[in-house]
C-alpha cells in the first residue's frame, strides 16, 4: 500500500510517501511562506525525487484538524483536487492524533499542544504504547491550565509535543505535578510521514472516504466568524 501524506495544519508544511510501512520520502518546511505557495511544489518535487507516478498512490492521508483555519483549508483543497482528478480515496487523520503518533510506542502518555492563541491550546491526551493511538482525553480547545489539571488528575507521566510547547512551557513547569518531558526537535512538530503512516493503519481498518465526504474539524469558530458575531451582538445591544 502506498500512501501520500499531507499536513498543513500549522506553520509546518509537510508531504510524505509511505509504502508498506516504510517512509519512501518526506519533505518538510517550517518557514514563513504560505502553504498555497509550498504544498503543490513540494508534492511535485517529492514525486520526482522518489520516481513515483502519482497514479500509483492508493490513497491520500490529510491532517483534518484542528489547526490553522487557512492552512487546513489549503490542505483540504489540495487533497480534494488530487483525489477527484485521480479517483482516489481520502484518509482523514486527526491532527492531534498524528502529532501524538509521531511518538509512537512511547510508554508515557503523549499530550500534543497546538497554540490556538488567546491563551488556549488545541490538545488531547493519547496512549501510543499500542499498535494504534488511543485517546485518553478527546481532542478539545481549552486554556492551558485545564489540560494541566487533567494531566495532574490522571497522574501519569507525559510527553508534550507541538508548537504550543514553547508558548506554554513556563506554565507547565510551574503547575504540573507529574513527571514530564518535551519531545526533541525532530518530533515536536507535525510530520507528514506520521500522517501517512497513521493513514496506512486507518486504511487497513477501512477508514477510507471519498473526496466529497472529506470534511475538516475546527473545534471552534474562526476569528472572522467570532468578530462578525460580536459585531452583530454589539449592534443589537445598542439598539435596545
Amino acid at each position: 500500500m502506498k500512501i501520500l501524506g499531507i499536513d498543513s495544519s500549522g506553520n509546518v508544511a509537510g508531504v510524505a510517501i509511505v509504502t508498506d510501512g516504510v517512509t519512501t520520502g518526506e519533505y518538510t518546511i517550517n518557514h514563513k511562506k504560505t502553504h498555497s505557495e509550498t504544498l503543490l511544489p513540494m508534492v511535485d518535487e517529492l514525486l520526482k525525487m522518489t520516481e513515483t507516478d502519482l497514479k500509483s498512490i492508493d490513497a491520500i492521508a490529510c491532517a483534518s484538524g484542528p489547526g490553522s483555519f487557512t492552512g487546513l483549508r489549503i490542505g483540504a483543497a489540495t487533497v480534494k483536487g488530487l483525489c477527484l482528478a485521480l479517483d482516489k480515496p481520502v484518509i482523514a487523520v486527526p491532527t492531534l492524533m498524528g502529532l501524538a503518533y509521531g511518538l509512537s510506542t512511547a510508554t508515557r502518555l503523549v499530550c500534543p499542544l497546538m497554540d490556538a492563541r488567546r491563551n488556549q491550546t488545541y490538545t488531547a491526551l493519547y496512549d501510543v504504547s499500542g499498535s494504534f493511538p488511543e485517546a485518553v482525553k478527546e481532542d478539545c480547545v481549552v486554556g492551558i491550565e485545564e489540560i494541566i489539571s487533567a494531566v495532574n488528575e490522571i497522574g501519569k507521566e507525559v510527553i508534550f509535543t507541538g508548537d504550543g510547547c514553547p508558548v506554554f512551557r513556563d506554565t507547565i513547569e510551574e503547575k504540573l505535578t507529574v513527571g514530564h518531558s518535551f519531545a526533541p526537535a525532530h518530533l515536536n512538530r507535525q510530520r507528514a510521514a506520521a500522517v501517512a503512516s497513521l493513514g496506512e493503519l486507518m486504511a487497513k481498518r477501512g477508514e477510507l472516504i471519498s473526496a466529497d465526504e472529506f470534511t475538516l474539524t475546527y473545534l471552534r469558530k474562526s476569528q472572522a466568524e467570532r468578530e462578525r458575531e460580536a459585531g452583530i451582538i454589539a449592534k443589537g445591544s445598542l439598539s435596545e
